[in-house]
């Protein structure tokens, strides 16, 4: 799994980070989205997607390793 980021569309909202907190956090200046990990692990997978599936600006892409959405 691959989880990129348009960190361009985040309205700070946070579910992100609530939903998945070892992988994304957010500036402590503005609230945008940050990546901690790019890559996490399979264990990862419900809560990556659960973050992705909140963010109200969809500005969380998860992709298996052959870049298809996942």
């Amino acid at each position: 799994m691959k989880v990129t980021l348009e960190p361009e569309r985040c309205v700070g909202a946070g579910h992100c980070v609530l939903s998945a907190g070892t992988v994304f956090d957010q500036d402590e200046t503005d609230g945008v989205v940050l990546l901690l990990d790019p890559e996490p692990g399979a264990h990862l997978a419900a809560v990556v997607h659960e973050a992705a599936d909140l963010c109200p600006a969809r500005a969380i892409l998860v992709t298996g390793d052959d870049g298809r959405p996942a």
